[in-house]
């Protein structure tokens, strides 16, 4: 290792994936003189000859065989040797803390309130991924993850965060514009919104609070929470939501809610799940910070 050219070997490299001395040159940004020397010295060391002028006629620069079969085998060395090095610069401090969620939580809940986070915690370095599963949190390196449904989930570590409540809202200008409405059975007119999220179905307003009659197929369906609180938001029609999500908006004047205090209650909607383990000082904090926000609202 002492006697490697490791810089001849380099250029060397870069020469055979560029396609000659010139290109190898601006790559590096270096005069192709100083390029031609670095390859001569490792031509001389080896003592073999590594590359060879093309042809008449032909413009260019081609390896030997042997040395392709040294470029190619310096290029990998040098592929791993930098996908080490970039592995250990990006290395973990103690203090980062990888949490995934559902889009529109991360969204609607989530984001809002991390200011919070770093005021109270600043040396806390948090990452957000948003999907909309439990995965193998090992496997990509998630510390915790918030959950919306119905755990808990098996081989994880399961807390109950938050409960949660469901009511319908509308924009104020639509509110506005349909007379003002305060009774459910106003619903039959109005045009309803859709989520795909599962626990948060039309069918369950229906049951408890009517009218009997709605119709439940019409009315476009949107892929997630945050679409559809911006339909409403819009005056697309009227939505059932999740009071966790929706609050922001309303609190805000951008969403009224009809109906006055009639909600559904979600008990144990939300749930930090966290690989079955005894969780790092910085995770264990975030969770602590997840809890209390939660109280809070």
């Amino acid at each position: 290792m002492r006697d490697l050219p490791l810089n001849a070997l380099r250029v060397f490299a870069l020469a055979c994936t560029h396609g000659g001395v010139r290109a190898a040159a601006r790559e590096l940004g270096i005069a192709h003189s100083s390029v031609s020397r670095h390859l001569a010295e490792l031509e001389a060391w080896l003592g073999v000859p590594l590359a060879r002028e093309k042809g008449a006629g032909r413009r260019g620069w081609a390896p030997t065989p042997q040395g392709e079969a040294l470029g190619k085998a310096v290029l990998a060395g040098l592929g791993d040797i930098e996908a080490a090095a970039m592995a250990v610069r990006e290395a973990r401090s103690p203090f980062a803390v990888t949490i995934s969620s559902a889009p529109s939580f991360a969204a609607r809940w989530l984001l809002p309130r991390l200011p919070a986070l770093e005021r109270a915690h600043p040396r806390i370095e948090l990452a957000v991924l948003v999907n909309q599963h439990v995965e193998d949190l090992h496997a990509d390196g998630i510390d915790l993850a918030i959950r919306m449904g119905t755990g808990p989930w098996p081989g994880l570590r399961c807390e109950a965060l938050m409960d949660d409540a469901l009511y319908p809202v509308m924009s104020p200008g639509l509110w506005k514009e349909v007379g003002r409405p305060a009774r459910p059975q106003v619903l039959s007119s109005l045009r309803l919104l859709h989520d795909r999220d599962p626990h948060a179905g039309w069918e369950r307003w229906r049951q408890r609070f009517g009218p009997a009659s709605l119709s439940l197929q019409r009315g476009p369906r949107f892929a997630s929470s945050d679409l559809l609180l911006r339909a409403a938001a819009q005056g697309q029609g009227v939505a059932l939501v999740r009071h966790r999500l929706a609050a922001d908006d309303v609190a805000a004047g951008l969403l009224v809610r009809p109906f006055g205090e009639r909600e559904l209650h979600i008990g144990n909607a939300y749930w930090i799940v966290h690989p079955d383990r005894a969780p790092r000082h910085a995770v264990a904090t975030v969770i602590a910070w997840l809890k209390d926000r939660a109280g809070g609202g």
